[in-house]
This record gives structure tokens, C-alpha cells and sequence, in this order.
């Protein structure tokens, strides 16, 4: 069998993520993860009871992996960088506990891991930013302020799509992620939908379509996040922080 051209494995071979990709990733981990839980409480009859312990593990073993990630990019200590990596670490505790739970249980504990992911790595994107700017990557001039709002809404795991009377719906969180706009990203390659695998919209209804970030939709938001929104009107809640009081109520609740 004969070796490709040096060349061509270059090409193959995908650029490692950046730490604020690499969050972006895990936010949409612990989304698959929950979305998951979901389908399993309302599916199954009887569920394993550690139906969702190998899942915990490796979501509490990605989030230490970007921790380590941050601390590789050697940035100087200051007072937002302390805190991302705090609740990062709080993550994979919650993570590493929701394991010994039921599943109901876990799913709390995780609930709001996908936007406490977004959050941190909005709040790491802006210091490295402010720290590196000849190196930050380019904001993707493709991206309108709609667009760049979806995408994160999408990140944090606040977007599905569904279908009725032939008609194509979104459902999401404050601001309104409309159908078009998804189409837009879609057509972009920047977002795709994973047909039937988040809750249901009502009891007994069908299961909905999460929307999630391609490859290339988590490069283009992170080139963005924590950027201000340059069209007017449009509501700057795109890239939450996490709430520390939030976070803390839920260590507190296990």
C-alpha cells in the first residue's frame, strides 16, 4: 500500500483547537450530554440507573482538559482569567458528582454547564484579545449581528427546530433566534440540526431537532465572542457570564 504525499496528510490533518474553541466544544458536550438524560427520562420506562455515568466522566475529564488548555497559553493572573478557571473547575466537579446521582438528579446538576461554558469562554476570548491583539484571530466579516447572536444562543444550547403542518419553527431563549437566520447559518456551514434528539415541547409531543454549531460554526463565533455588536437593536446577551451566585446555588443543592 503506498503513502500519500506528505502534502496531502497536511492537509488532512485538522488545526488543534484554540482554548476558546475548545470551550465552545465542551459547551455543546454537555448539551449532547442533557439533551440525552432528556430523551432517556422520557423514553425509557425502567432507565439504567448509570445509564449516564460514563458520559458525567468524560464530560468532568474534557472540562479539566481545557483548564490545562488555559493554563497553556501562560496569560498573567488577573481577576476575570482567576474566575473562568474557577468555574471551570466547578464544572467538572458538578460533572464528576452528577455520576453518583439518578438520573434526574444529574440532570440538574448539569442544567447549566452549556452556558456557563459559553460564558467562559466569552470572558477568555476577551483577554486574550486584550492581551494578544496582533495575534487574536479575525472577526469572520461574514456574520451579521443576527447571526453572530444565534450563533451564540446556539452554543449555549438555547435553540431547537421542529416542524408543524409542514411548516419549519424555531423555539429558543430571549433574543428570538428566527428560522431564517438558521437557514442563513446552514447555509453557511456554520450550523446544522441533529433531527429528534432534544425534549419534546410538550408532553407526549415529538421530539425536536437540537440545533447545534458545525466545526466551522465554533471557529467563526469564537473569532466574535465577546466583540461588540455593531448593528443597532440588537440585544447584547449573546455571550452571557455565568452568574457566580447560580453556580454556587447548585454546589450548594448537591
Amino acid at each position: 500500500m503506498s503513502t500519500p504525499p506528505t502534502d496531502t496528510l497536511l492537509f488532512d490533518v485538522p488545526p488543534p483547537l484554540t482554548p476558546v474553541e475548545r470551550l465552545l466544544h465542551l459547551a455543546d458536550l454537555y448539551t449532547r450530554h442533557n439533551d440525552s438524560l432528556d430523551i432517556v427520562m422520557l423514553t425509557a420506562t425502567a432507565p439504567e440507573p448509570e445509564v449516564h455515568v460514563v458520559s458525567a466522566q468524560r464530560l468532568a475529564s474534557e472540562t479539566r482538559v481545557a483548564v490545562k488548555a488555559i493554563h497553556g497559553e501562560r496569560l498573567y493572573e488577573s481577576t476575570e482569567l482567576t474566575e473562568t478557571v474557577v468555574r471551570l473547575k466547578q464544572l467538572a466537579v458538578l460533572s464528576t458528582a452528577s455520576a453518583d446521582y439518578g438520573i434526574q438528579a444529574a440532570r440538574e446538576l448539569t442544567a447549566l454547564a452549556p452556558e456557563a461554558a459559553v460564558g467562559c469562554a466569552a470572558a477568555l476570548a476577551a483577554e486574550t484579545r486584550r492581551r494578544h491583539l496582533s495575534t487574536a484571530p479575525v472577526p469572520d466579516e461574514r456574520l451579521t449581528a443576527a447571526q453572530r447572536t444565534a450563533l451564540a444562543q446556539i452554543a449555549c444550547g438555547h435553540v431547537v427546530a421542529s416542524s408543524s403542518l409542514g411548516r419549519d419553527f424555531t423555539r429558543s431563549r430571549e433574543p428570538k433566534v428566527l428560522m431564517s437566520t438558521l437557514r442563513a447559518l446552514e447555509a453557511k456551514d456554520l450550523a446544522e440540526r441533529t433531527p429528534n434528539s432534544a425534549r419534546a415541547a410538550y408532553a407526549g409531543g415529538p421530539a425536536q431537532d437540537r440545533v447545534r454549531l458545525t466545526p466551522a460554526g465554533i471557529t467563526a463565533l469564537a473569532s466574535v465572542l465577546g466583540l461588540p455588536l455593531t448593528e443597532p437593536g440588537t440585544a447584547p446577551r449573546a455571550t452571557p457570564r455565568p452568574s457566580p451566585s447560580a453556580t454556587q446555588a447548585t454546589t450548594r443543592s448537591h
